[in-house]
């Protein structure tokens, strides 16, 4: 049972990231219906940033991922500025075109700036506690406790705000949307802050347990993608229960099978459950 429990908290660590990630991935996709694989290179922006506030500048974690956060929710409004907006009557492929280069960029940046070498983060929760028979590391509790704290207050935001409800409108229907008053523009903008700032906490909540590299976007943002399409693409109680689903398969198949597979297993779960329900999971169907 303890082992069992401690893969739980293994599972609820990894689903509280992944799902962060996912969240802003979805939003994104809900306004424009591209696949944004920038978002990958947001989130390591993010960890590159607080990384360097804390080591460079002496910051505190908390001041760090502000920071990150900050920082990244410009460069998803410029982003959206001038690297989708123009592209927004193009044909779909010149988007996703587009965001794979911006990917490519921002790695090529981040080597230049802060070297291709592996690095951590610190952080001033390095203590362990015991509850029971589980060992709970504190960064861990404070991933979880983050990450389920900030997927609550975006559904509050998006459900009980009327800034919120602006963009659940133009996710649904954009053209309905315009027409009631709504700027399109200024919606894309917020929404590109609010992902990649989702991006640069979730990447400041996990680099202290996991390595800070250029590359480390890519199989982040390839499960995110998995997550999406597992709950549905656009809808955000799916990426929430994709990101839930996907943590718990890998803990539990890193545990239990192998750790050389841990990475395979979402693609496994995807072809399963896509051919049980093509539309993913919490997709509506099409009438």
């Amino acid at each position: 049972m303890d082992v069992f429990l401690q893969q739980v908290l293994n599972g609820l660590t990894l689903g509280g990231i992944y799902g962060l990630v996912a969240l802003g991935l979805t939003l994104v996709y809900g306004i424009l219906h591209v696949p944004n694989f920038a978002h990958g290179g947001f989130y390591m922006i993010g960890a590159f940033v607080a990384l360097h506030a804390m080591v460079a500048w002496s910051w505190g974690y908390w001041s760090a991922m502000v920071m990150a956060a900050v920082t990244v929710a410009v460069l998803g409004i410029v982003s959206e500025r001038l690297v989708f907006h123009p592209l927004r009557k193009a044909s779909p492929l010149h988007p996703k075109i587009a965001s794979i280069g911006l990917l490519l960029f921002l790695e090529a940046g981040a080597q230049a700036l802060w070297g291709a070498d592996f690095q951590r983060l610190p952080t001033p929760y390095t203590s362990v506690i015991e509850l029971g028979g589980l060992t709970a590391p504190a960064q861990r509790l404070l991933i979880i406790a983050a990450a389920f704290a900030l997927m609550v207050a975006l559904h509050l935001f998006l459900t009980r705000t009327t800034t919120g409800s602006t963009i659940i409108a133009m996710a649904q229907n954009r053209e309905g949307a315009s027409l009631v008053g709504i700027d399109a523009n200024r919606v894309a903008m917020m929404t590109f802050a609010i992902s990649g700032a989702l991006a640069a906490v979730a990447a400041t909540l996990y680099a202290p347990i996991n390595l800070v590299y250029p590359a480390m976007g890519q199989l982040v943002i390839t499960k995110a993608f998995v997550i999406i399409i597992l709950g549905g693409m656009g809808s955000i109680p799916g990426a929430v229960l994709g990101g839930l689903i996907i943590g718990f398969a890998e803990s539990f198949g890193a545990y239990y099978i192998s750790t050389d597979y841990k990475d395979i297993i979402a693609f496994v779960l995807l072809v399963i459950i896509l051919s049980l329900r093509p539309q993913g999971l919490f997709a509506k169907r099409e009438h």
